[in-house]
């Protein structure tokens, strides 16, 4: 096993301290990146890894350094774009004849453009392909701050390869901005925000709670009070009350129990009375 550069861990006291310790790590020639390739692909040397991830770090930088516009942490940025370049590092195959600098910038991209897609709005703005392409090449295609015109929106269209009116919702949604749901002051602007007209006064935890426990108090004290009452009684309830689809009328339940309807209502009037003065007794 060759030995190892020497590659000192980049100081992190701030990102401008960080870049230039970066920048004075050591490139690697040809030979170099190929030999630690090889040793990482065959033997899962560790070493050979970090050797090849310290050496394209400032690669990472520059790449990042491209995405401040978007208003993401320069640190952020670098610190996903390093870990795209892990990726690559890890995917890399030094016998395809191509350098791992220009394999890297694709991964690197990628997880830098997850980040911000992520991150820089609450809403998703961009899920589609189209949309993604739009949202990393509109800004920088318009000519100016102002809307696109209609020869504009169709110039863009055919140049991305996507459809005009994805472009025109595009510019609509990176024109759009974030609305807090607190307005944050003491001013009467704050009546107005968000926060003050969304909750929804019947789903406060505590009285959640309270109406679960309800619900599970008066289920049980249902069974109980049906369970009270004496068997015909009980049928009674259940054949009027507590039947899915129709229930059974008055005058059925007579002929079924051969007593008149009027008899069939006294009993059913006094089960009722029984089962909520128990319901009564447990709330």
């Amino acid at each position: 096993m060759s030995q190892a550069l020497s590659f000192p861990v980049p100081s992190a006291g701030s990102i401008d301290q960080y870049i230039q310790s970066v920048n004075r790590l050591p490139m690697l020639t040809e030979q170099e990146e190929v030999a630690l390739a090889t040793r990482l692909r065959e033997e899962g040397d560790v070493e050979a890894a970090r050797q090849l991830v310290m050496s394209h770090l400032r690669v990472v930088v520059a790449i990042a350094r491209g995405y401040l516009g978007y208003g993401l942490p320069h640190a952020d940025l670098i610190q996903e774009g390093n870990i795209g370049l892990m990726k690559a590092v890890k995917r890399f195959d030094p016998s395809r004849g191509v350098r791992l600098v220009s394999f890297a910038i694709h991964w690197i991209k990628a997880e830098i453009h997850e980040y911000i897609l992520k991150n820089w709005r609450l809403v998703k703005i961009a899920t589609t392909k189209a949309q993604r392409k739009l949202f990393f090449n509109l800004r920088g295609m318009k000519q100016d701050t102002g809307a696109l015109n209609p020869a504009e929106v169709r110039a863009v269209a055919a140049q991305l390869g996507v459809k005009p009116e994805e472009v025109v919702e595009m510019e609509t949604r990176l024109g759009g901005r974030d609305i807090p749901l607190d307005a944050g002051s003491d001013d009467e602007d704050e009546r107005f925000a968000p926060i003050a007209y969304l909750p929804d006064p019947h789903a406060e935890p505590s009285e959640a709670v309270e109406q679960a426990q309800l619900a599970r108090l008066q289920d049980s004290g249902l069974r109980a009070a049906l369970g009270s009452l004496d068997e015909r009684s009980r049928r009674i309830v259940e054949r009027r009350w507590l039947t899915e689809g129709d229930s059974a009328t008055l005058h059925e339940l007579a002929a079924e129990y051969g007593v008149s309807a009027e008899r069939i209502r006294q009993i059913e009037a006094k089960a009722m009375q029984k089962m909520r003065g128990m319901l009564a007794a447990m709330v």
